[in-house]
């Protein structure tokens, strides 16, 4: 069932994504004289078509891991005469550079639309306050504190652990001191501490935990709340709001306390004592075997702990009015592009390990998480994937827009096209590229699995 979620998840958002890519690039490319002769969204044969009046196919295709917009085009085969100046190749440089940067800028567009959106909504966001420090890390070397909020990091506001997180990703694998906004008690102050190539060393980075940073949370009692309906949990019996007070015996302190000790028990028998109802029950549980991707067994039963509610001193309501939003999410935008352009550098130049980069896999399963998490996560995904789909295909590799756009921006200088042999060379080499990336990522996607 959770395979059939990540994929219609992974289906829902690139299949948002790529309509909004090719739509820029058809609607520039209608408003430039151009004659469009397919709009598909995925590849592969169609599963169902239709035609509008200009005689356009508009096409849902089979595999949706992308889309494309086919344009009449001479290079593609003989041009009916009456039909020349309706050709793409027939359009001067600067039409053509448009329609190649129109499906960037449509998923620019939308990511700033989506910020907007967000911002005047409203959402409510926890705090970002320091529960524990990591010894010997870079948070306990800046002086960081439990209790204390954190306020910027390097000069720049931050609300929320989504918003730390961000500024921490953006410093990985840098020499420089970082710095750090915080207050506590009222009080406020700057700490700060070089980073000494700190780095993400995990597959999946979580640059708070590697940062020496756990958040703070209130207790969390052992109370289950979600139970998968195939795992060991259920079929021992166990229901939702069964409050876990001992493990053969042993008190348990709160939920944490008992993740660790199911983790630590695959396969072995646990006799939990439950409260239920006002009754106490022995329930005994045999958690199953779940293999890391290091290769470590850990034991899992298939249930999620109960809602806590956040203390209000925490939560921090933020909204903007509808012309306040428009430079919150100018600045939102920006702030992705930032991160997918400085994430870029560091793989090329080897500050960033190339194992975080991602593929489908990886995409379906952060979609559906995205989505099962509510509203808010799942546009925030669907803007942050845009700024890197839009990024990414500015970059001036053959086969990409920004490929095209470097080759047409040479013939409006040069006065004449790029030669063919040197086309089809950047065609090689550009697919060469793109396909190697595209297997490594599967590769890193199948590993984190």
């Amino acid at each position: 069932m959770q395979i059939i979620q990540s994929v219609l998840a992974l289906a829902l958002t690139l299949g948002i994504l790529v309509t909004l890519h090719e739509f820029g690039h058809f609607w520039v490319a209608r408003r430039c004289g151009v004659k469009v002769l397919r709009f598909s969204v995925g590849f592969g044969k169609p599963l169902f078509s239709w035609y509008d009046r200009h005689g356009t196919e508009f096409a849902v295709a089979a595999i949706p891991l992308g889309g494309y917009v086919k344009m009449l085009d001479a290079r593609e085969g003989p041009v009916p005469a009456e039909l020349e100046d309706q050709a793409f190749t027939s359009k001067p440089p600067s039409q053509r550079i448009a329609i190649a940067a129109a499906g960037p800028v449509a998923n620019f567009i939308f990511a700033i639309f989506a910020y907007w959106l967000i911002s005047v909504v409203g959402v409510t966001t926890v705090a970002p306050i320091v529960g524990e420090v990591a010894p010997d890390s870079v948070a306990e070397r800046a002086g960081l504190q439990e209790g204390m909020e954190i306020l910027g990091v390097d000069g720049r506001q931050v609300t929320s652990w989504r918003d730390v997180n961000m500024r921490l990703l953006e410093r990985a694998g840098e020499q420089g001191p970082i710095s750090l906004e915080v207050s506590r008690d009222g009080a406020r102050g700057t700490f700060s501490a070089p980073l000494n190539g700190w780095n993400l060393t995990n597959d999946e980075p979580n640059p708070l935990a590697e940062f020496g940073i756990t958040p703070w949370r209130p207790d969390v009692p052992a109370v289950l709340g979600q139970i998968s309906e195939d795992g060991r949990a259920s079929m021992a019996g166990l229901q939702p709001d069964d409050r876990v007070t001992a493990v053969d015996g042993e008190p348990v302190a709160d939920w944490f306390a008992l993740v660790d000790i199911i983790r630590e028990s695959p396969e072995q028998q646990l006799q939990l004592t439950v409260e239920r109802n006002g009754q106490t029950l022995d329930v005994p549980v045999t958690p199953a075997t779940r293999t890391l991707e290091n290769g470590q067994d850990i034991g899992f039963v298939g249930a999620g702990v109960q809602a806590i509610s956040w203390p209000d001193s925490v939560l921090r309501e933020i909204s903007y009015g509808p012309l306040a939003a428009i430079p919150n999410a100018l600045e939102e935008t920006w702030a992705d592009t930032r991160l997918t352009l400085v994430a870029i550098k560091k793989m090329v130049t080897g500050l960033l390990s190339p194992t975080n980069l991602s593929g489908p896999i990886t995409i379906a399963r952060v979609a559906e998480a995205s989505v099962s998490s509510g509203f808010e996560d799942f546009v925030r995904f669907l803007a942050y994937l845009s700024v890197s789909l839009g990024v990414l295909n500015l970059l001036p590799v053959p086969v990409l827009d920004g490929g095209h756009i470097v080759y047409y921006t040479i013939e409006a200088i040069r006065r004449k096209p790029v030669s063919e042999h040197a086309q089809a060379l950047g065609l090689r080499i550009g697919m060469a590229l793109i396909l190697s990336l595209m297997v490594f990522a599967l590769y890193n996607d199948l590993m984190r699995l």
